[in-house]
């Protein structure tokens, strides 16, 4: 962005360093200083909040030598994913992602290439089962081997990363593979393992720091090159499942995801412009893979994490899960609208959480104008969604666990525009629908099939994330599940 810095700049001293507020076309700048660059990605969200009461809701922060455009407040964050979409619909630059990647997929791909592969993601992900079985029907059978998961720790504590991110990842497996593991597979722990450590090692100062001096990624040792190890090992996990796909492929019985995809190969053959090739379907198939299991994993740690912290908020989930459901049947997604307070927890989890905290980077696809500010096409936009959130307006004490965010005076699920966490827009998470859903069935079943037992007194309970940049990650603990 091109920014001229003039005479009369003014000065604000903010723990213990300058920033300097430049008023010219484009929005106010804040210049940081090499030494809080770190410290500015692993609590960013903070640091906007106490910018924008001075700046207003539209400002630019240099991270390195990169100006970045922060949308700050449900108004602004509003008014340029939904209203200004399409100029907002660009994926900002995330160097790390990219060297994974290459712009292929679907999380970090732009223009053309974005949108049909986008299209066709949702397309398949929202017919899928081919009138064979629906998605709930599988959320639900995994639901269930959960349970009996759990059911073999003997109530003893356990830590329950690994188990809680079997379940959503056998989901996606089951829709993309059209396969599902045994709990105890090495190789499917393997897979669960990076999983995990990407998500830790992408909301690390270090990381941030690469994504901010690119140069960095191919010049220095760090913990970049265990996350592209890391992607390298799931993408040839992905190259042999595709083979094995070619081989068995049946154009009239496609049975997952890669099938589609591979017929869709066939369908564009001739088209030397197709975005359908096996480079985009590895691509794409590690970003459905990646996305739909970590982040939904991460969002059922934390949520049992808040639930043996506030153990009458789950006394009360597991009364109305007793009155809708019984003890004889699963949850299902029809019962959600019986069960007002547990959808308002499961809510309360998300807004909470606060999984990441400020998106995934836009990027404007053409110079845009917006609140009287120009913005320089290819400019990157991070939009807070902490902002959103947590607005103390819309919920009111937002740094507390509170399910009555979501409830109305009658105790009935109340919606809220400001719901953000996953994103919105033209770039909000294709698996939406899929996580929501994975998010209802697999606490509840857990709860009607166990009490949560804390290894220390609610009240000592720490809930402060471990990591706190590219994603929010729940401290370790145990837990005892106590059949019912």
């Amino acid at each position: 962005m091109s920014v001229q810095h003039e005479r009369h700049c003014s000065s604000v001293r903010c723990h213990s360093s300058f920033y300097y507020l430049c008023w010219v076309h484009s929005p106010p700048v804040i210049i940081i200083p090499v030494d809080l660059r770190v410290g500015l990605a692993v609590e960013s969200s903070g640091r906007f909040k106490k910018f924008s009461k001075v700046y207003g809701p539209v400002f630019t922060v240099y991270f390195g030598l990169k100006p970045i455009v922060v949308l700050h407040g449900y108004e602004a964050v509003k008014e340029a994913l939904i209203d200004h979409g399409e100029e907002f619909s660009g994926r900002g630059s995330f160097p790390v992602a990219e060297k994974v990647n290459k712009g292929l997929g679907i999380l970090f791909s732009n223009g053309k290439r974005w949108k049909e592969i986008r299209r066709f993601s949702l397309m398949t992900l929202r017919n899928f089962g081919m009138g064979k079985r629906s998605i709930e029907d599988r959320v639900q059978e995994e639901a269930r081997c959960l349970v009996e998961e759990l059911r073999k720790t003997n109530a003893s504590p356990c830590d329950p990363t690994f188990i809680l991110g079997c379940a959503p990842c056998n989901v996606i497996c089951s829709i993309v593979f059209h396969k599902r593991f045994d709990y105890k597979d090495q190789r499917f722990l393997n897979l669960m393992e990076k999983f995990n450590e990407n998500l830790r090692l992408l909301s690390s100062p270090w990381i941030q720091v690469c994504n901010n001096f690119p140069a960095l990624i191919d010049y220095l040792p760090g913990s970049h090159n265990t996350v592209l190890k890391n992607f390298a090992y799931v993408k040839n996990y992905v190259l042999e499942r595709i083979k094995e796909h070619q081989e068995s492929l049946d154009v009239n019985n496609p049975q997952d995801f890669i099938d589609c995809f591979l017929i869709k190969m066939e369908q564009e053959k001739h088209n030397q412009q197709s975005e359908f090739t096996i480079e985009n379907l590895i691509a794409t198939v590690t970003d459905v893979f990646g996305a739909g299991t970590e982040t939904t994993s991460t969002t059922l740690r934390f949520g049992l994490l808040l639930l043996l912290k506030y153990p009458e908020v789950t006394a009360k989930v597991q009364e109305e899960i007793e009155r809708v459901a019984g003890r004889n049947r699963s949850p299902c997604m029809q019962d959600r609208s019986h069960m007002p307070y547990t959808d308002a927890v499961v809510h309360e989890i998300q807004r909470y959480i606060d999984l990441i905290p400020t998106n995934l980077p836009h990027a404007v696809t053409c110079d845009v104008k917006f609140r009287n500010y120009l913005i320089p096409k290819g400019t990157t936009i991070i939009a807070s969604l902490t902002s959103v959130l947590h607005n103390d307006k819309e919920f009111p004490n937002p740094e507390m666990f509170d399910p009555s965010h979501f409830l109305d005076k009658s105790g009935n699920f109340k919606k809220s525009d400001y719901f953000m966490p996953f994103s919105t827009g033209k770039r909000m998470c294709v698996g939406e629908g899929l996580a929501r859903m994975e998010l209802f069935l697999f606490l509840t079943t857990i709860l009607q099939n166990f009490n949560l037992k804390s290894q220390v007194d609610p009240k000592d309970i720490d809930i402060t994330p471990t990591a706190n940049a590219f994603g929010r990650v729940p401290p370790l603990y145990q837990l005892c599940f106590i059949p019912v």
